[in-house]
């Protein structure tokens, strides 16, 4: 609504959120509608735990791709929609994703880039009980 109300006071500019709000947004948002239990920020390899103690890595982005540093326990993907809902595009062992990755050179970043494509694809290759249950 913010985003919303700032683009139409200055016509012509774009005020979407990027970067690490983007991230601590979506990361509240997954924890929310999944249950989880969020750790503290920067954990290296998850953000969140299930209740049964799995280790959830949330990632969440406004663009077209999704980047991973780490072979994650569990990924939790989501495309934040410029209403506040949010588009599951991911939601499976993490080993699945990473072994996208895995093969090529380390980027000069070190965050290897995955399309949201790619992600919706590999998606279909998760069967219902390797995923964190939505419960709202």
């Amino acid at each position: 609504a913010t985003v919303s109300e700032l683009e139409r006071m200055f016509p012509g500019r774009h005020f979407t959120p990027d970067g690490h709000m983007v991230g601590s947004i979506g990361e509240c948002l997954v924890a929310d509608a999944y249950g989880l239990e969020l750790m503290a920020a920067s954990n290296k390899g998850y953000d969140a735990i299930t209740k049964s103690g799995n280790k959830v890595e949330i990632k969440a982005t406004q663009s077209d791709s999704a980047a991973f540093r780490s072979e994650p326990e569990h990924t939790i993907v989501i495309k934040i929609n410029p209403d506040g809902s949010f588009d599951e595009i991911f939601n499976g062992p993490g080993s699945i994703v990473w072994s996208q990755v895995i093969c090529k050179p380390v980027p000069s970043n070190g965050q290897y880039q995955i399309s949201l494509n790619k992600l919706k694809s590999l998606n279909l290759q998760v069967t219902d009980n390797q995923r964190v249950p939505k419960i709202s």
